[in-house]
């Protein structure tokens, strides 16, 4: 659609509208353009396009204006069954596609559900049960409510694997086959994702009929409105280079330290990251696997308040997390997998809002660094840093004062010892010892001697 200014043209219901509307929608983007007409015609499709550019908007309004015709307000559940299902790879982003669609939806009387590992299920099997047309789930959770029956999916007519290459590339493909063939299969399928390789869309073709192949920038870039900085730094410095760009370089026009994610490859550099930075001052914290989703979530709004600074954060963040004007991505570690750098620094430049990203790569990260910048097709100006050395804040241990406690003891026990054969008149004023009045021998009556030879 060359012409694409508004949401207007596309014919969507006014409740849709008025949501979008509210919602501080304006202009399509042109993921948005491109998709919501091939959705609204029942098409299958595989969508790609730069993470941040509306892809949830982009199959999220086209496919709740496909079933509202069947939207009523009755109380029964099975008035209410599943007719579009979203998959998601992570918790967090299945539970931002629920956020998403559920404020496009809020002026209809669609139901909005979403379930995933990583909490108690029998709340989300409450929710399922009174009847949801929407439910976006994790596959493993989703299999779960099935294997329950909790839900059911014989009335589904809509399908999107959002993210597409990593549900399929990463381990999900078995969970996702067993999912699929449990759905009527008469169905539209939906495949959005940043980026695609040829052996994923070879993949992805077993379940489009006749798919349009959609795409609005070339296969693994990067959005132009993200400034990239890549700086060359030994082993040992990394720590005391990110704090240079955290204190020096992440500052905005008033000297404030930026909204900041850094990005790192394993858990345990997570953890012990975010304690140096915490131990150094810095407002910052961890989010990785090992959190409870419980845990997660609580992070994720302190970040998203402002109330946090500095997130560190394995990939687990990297897909789905959108943070309003993010203004800084740092890669404290090269990714092992290029295309994560693009999800990565997606983060941030998110809506057209302009973003900065910057790397820390070391001698070893000579590979992983020269793959990222053939997948780009770009050649970066790597620029030398030998940072300050900073010597980490240790945590100051708090005083207590102690006041001793008042002492009651039994006499008995403040008594000095009397040995066994200690002078009679000593014996005698002893007060656990008392004479025999058969062979004056000392008795430790106190003890329950009996005094016997």
């Amino acid at each position: 659609m060359s012409d694409c200014q508004d949401f207007l043209q596309f014919g969507l219901d006014p409740r849709l509208l008025q949501a979008i509307q509210e919602m501080g929608y304006e202009k399509p983007t042109p993921i948005q353009c491109k998709a919501i007409p091939l959705v609204l015609e029942g098409k299958d499709m595989l969508a790609a396009a730069q993470t941040g550019t509306g892809k949830t908007a982009g199959f999220g309004l086209p496919a709740l204006q496909n079933i509202l015709k069947d939207a009523n307000t009755s109380m029964s559940p099975a008035r209410h069954p599943v007719r579009i299902l979203v998959l998601s790879p992570t918790r967090e982003l299945a539970d931002q596609t629920a956020e998403a669609l559920s404020n496009f939806a809020a002026k209809t009387p669609l139901r909005v559900g979403v379930v995933y590992g990583g909490v108690d299920i029998k709340p989300q099997i409450e929710q399922v049960r009174k009847g949801v047309e929407v439910l976006i789930a994790t596959p493993g959770r989703l299999l779960d409510h099935l294997e329950q029956k909790s839900t059911n999916l014989n009335q589904v007519s809509i399908v999107v694997l959002d993210e597409a290459d990593r549900m399929l590339d990463m381990g999900f493909l078995p969970d996702i086959s067993r999912i699929l063939n449990k759905l009527p299969k008469k169905r539209q399928n939906l495949l959005f994702s940043a980026t695609f390789s040829l052996e994923i869309k070879k993949l992805a073709g077993n379940f489009l009929v006749d798919p349009v192949l959609v795409t609005v920038a070339q296969r693994n870039t990067t959005a132009s409105t993200i400034t990239q900085e890549v700086y060359k730094v030994q082993e040992t410095q990394k720590r005391d280079a990110l704090i240079d760009l955290l204190e020096s370089r992440a500052l905005d026009a008033n000297g404030n330290p930026l909204q900041t994610i850094v990005f790192v490859n394993s858990k345990l550099t997570a953890r012990r990251l975010s304690k140096n930075l915490q131990d150094y001052g810095l407002n910052a914290d961890a989010i990785h696997g090992d959190k409870t989703q419980d845990e997660r979530l609580k992070i994720l709004g302190d970040f998203k308040s402002g109330a946090l600074n500095i997130l560190v954060a394995t990939d687990v963040a990297a897909r789905g997390l959108d943070i309003a004007e993010l203004p800084l991505v740092i890669n404290f570690d090269v990714p092992f997998i290029s295309e994560d750098y693009v999800h990565r620094i997606g983060r941030t430049g998110r809506a057209g809002q302009k973003g900065l990203a910057q790397m820390l790569v070391t001698p070893a990260d000579s590979r992983s660094f020269e793959a990222i910048e053939r997948m780009l097709k770009k050649k970066f100006d790597v620029k030398s840093l030998t940072p300050e050395a900073h010597r980490i804040k240790r945590r100051t241990t708090r005083s207590y004062s102690y006041e001793k406690p008042e002492e009651h003891l039994d006499a008995f026990f403040t008594q000095p010892y009397v040995p066994s054969d200690a002078k009679e008149s000593k014996a005698a004023q002893a007060p656990r010892l008392q004479r025999s009045e058969k062979n004056g021998r000392p008795r430790a009556v106190l003890l329950g001697g009996s005094g016997r030879k």
